[in-house]
């Protein structure tokens, strides 16, 4: 499956724009012959300018992807255990992305299922979790999301649904940026703390 560039235009605005715009989109998988898909609910925003992200000291070998066009994987491992998603966004040469924070499952729940033995919720309200759901890993790291086995496809929220900001989850710095944005109401969004929640509002 291959898909025009220009259906991932919408990730070349900021970072913030990316995120919010990839929320009711719907990534489609093949890894490993399985496929799956599912629908993104909740993402976080990093750029080079943000001293959370990744890119904030310069261009390196481990956060190269993060500096590429719009559209692409940035895939990096948390604790040196987990993998973790983002995709890329804005210009070329200017490092920023969204965090795939949570997915809510619509085909191949099973696949799912079967690499996380868990249910409900918990298959992929984590960006750990639904990486290792969909079989996401350092292979993919680059990867371009308009062709197989991982494409991503623009949808627009649902009738009713609304999109709340708020802090950040896990981080030390740039706390009080409201860089995360969720479908309100979702419950395949990520447990945040109550600090968190308190502090989120209403974007649509």
């Amino acid at each position: 499956m291959q898909l025009a560039r220009s259906d991932l235009a919408f990730l070349e605005g900021s970072a913030d724009e990316a995120a919010q715009g990839l929320l009711g989109c719907v990534l489609s998988s093949d890894i490993g012959g399985f496929h799956t898909s599912v629908r993104i609910v909740e993402t976080e925003a990093y750029d080079q300018d943000d001293p959370a992200s990744h890119a904030f000291h310069g261009l390196s070998r481990r956060n190269r992807a993060l500096f590429g066009p719009a559209g692409h994987a940035y895939i990096y491992v948390s604790h040196g255990i987990y993998h973790c998603c983002n995709i890329t966004a804005g210009v070329e040469g200017y490092g920023a992305g969204a965090l795939i924070r949570a997915v809510e499952p619509i085909d191949g729940i099973d696949v799912l299922q079967s690499r996380r033995a868990k249910n409900a919720v918990e298959l992929t309200n984590g960006p750990a979790k639904l990486c290792q759901a969909l079989g996401i890993d350092m292979s993919l790291y680059g990867h371009d999301f308009t062709s197989s086995p991982l494409v991503l496809r623009y949808a627009a929220l649902r009738r009713g649904e609304r999109i709340v900001r708020t802090p950040r989850v896990g981080i030390t710095k740039a706390t009080e940026r409201l860089r995360r944005f969720v479908i309100a109401n979702n419950p395949y969004v990520s447990k945040a703390p109550r600090s968190i929640r308190n502090r989120s509002e209403f974007l649509l």
